[in-house]
């Protein structure tokens, strides 16, 4: 997208606090041209958007400023806003001020950064991860073992950030419980923690959901127990790094796993629990009441896996466990 000489164009994330407040605050020269704001959670398709991920700038380490035809990414893109910015208010000015010097802004911009990331963290929002749209949203989470996913795994994970794709799996699961959890399903089914009933070969369908404005990826399952209308299991999953992910359920608890392929099967490892209060994520040592989880998942055939998912407690044993075999039976990239 070839734009003029006049024209200054500023991306960054709307998600970001301080992204959002230097953008609404700043201003440049009148000699300069016109500016214009971008915020890239919104305007995904926006022709400077597409240009920064063609040239694999990620906003996840840093706001751009496009001038002259040129990006300026991070502590660079810091650096040219004081040197185009105007200095008609205290704001501007002491922008312009402090990040005139290069080495300065150099020095400055990763503390600025992490200042970022923690805010973000805080409030629970995910990456913006500019650069994966077009890969699927659980390839940078399986790393390197994406390629030996065997084709059900890879299809059944296909779906790709910030977009409408919906992969759909059928199948049948056995679901058992425990006594302290069958006398505790009253308050499962009101937090919506785990699936309140038990049975044989209970029908299921599953819904992967991916979001337009996100990287994070949803869960509609639906249960169909005899003499009992469809239950609805709903549950969002975010990638935080590393492999690890969190599945927040409806009363906002979550858990904590990293995803592992090994022996020909993905692993799902516990890592903890967390709670989301008010946007933030708290952390807390929830397995002296719900014990450890662990999923696994291995393909059956082409387009088919089975898997199986258990709670373990150190001092009551297995908890809670549901087991079954499920087949591909949609997939739609939007």
């Amino acid at each position: 997208m070839k734009t003029g000489a006049g024209e200054i164009w500023f991306v960054y994330d709307g998600d970001c606090p301080f992204c959002r407040t230097a953008a609404s605050l700043y201003k440049v020269k009148e000699a300069v041209g016109k500016l214009h704001i971008i915020d890239a959670r919104k305007e995904k398709n926006h022709p400077v958007v597409l240009e920064i991920i063609q040239k694999r700038l990620s906003l996840d380490e840093g706001m751009i400023i496009k001038f002259n035809n040129t990006y300026y990414h991070g502590a660079d893109a810091l650096h040219i806003m004081a040197l185009l910015g105007s200095s008609s208010d205290l704001l501007n000015g002491i922008n312009s001020l402090l990040f005139r010097s290069k080495s300065l802004s150099k020095l400055l911009y990763p503390l600025m950064r992490g200042m970022r990331n923690m805010a973000l963290r805080i409030k629970g929002i995910t990456p913006i991860n500019n650069l994966a749209v077009g890969e699927p949203i659980f390839k940078p989470v399986f790393g390197q073992n994406w390629e030996k996913l065997p084709p059900a795994l890879q299809k059944h994970y296909a779906n790709r950030p910030f977009t409408n794709d919906i992969v759909t799996v059928e199948g049948k699961l056995d679901i058992t419980f425990s006594k302290p959890i069958q006398f505790l399903s009253p308050l499962l089914k009101l937090t919506g923690v785990l699936v309140p009933y038990q049975g044989k070969d209970i029908p299921v369908t599953v819904h992967f959901q991916s979001e337009e404005n996100s990287n994070a990826f949803r869960f509609n399952r639906i249960f169909h127990f005899p003499n009992k209308p469809p239950h609805h299991f709903r549950s969002r999953m975010i990638p935080i790094k590393n492999g690890e992910v969190i599945e927040f359920m409806r009363g906002g608890v979550g858990w904590r796993m990293r995803y592992a392929y090994e022996e020909g099967k993905v692993k799902l490892l516990h890592k903890g629990y967390a709670l989301r209060v008010f946007g933030m994520i708290i952390h807390l040592p929830f397995e002296i009441f719900l014990g450890r989880g662990y999923a696994e998942e291995e393909a059956t055939g082409d387009n088919s896996f089975r898997m199986y998912m258990e709670m373990r407690h150190k001092l009551f044993g297995r908890l809670y466990s549901y087991s079954g075999e499920f087949a591909l039976k949609e997939m739609r990239v939007i």
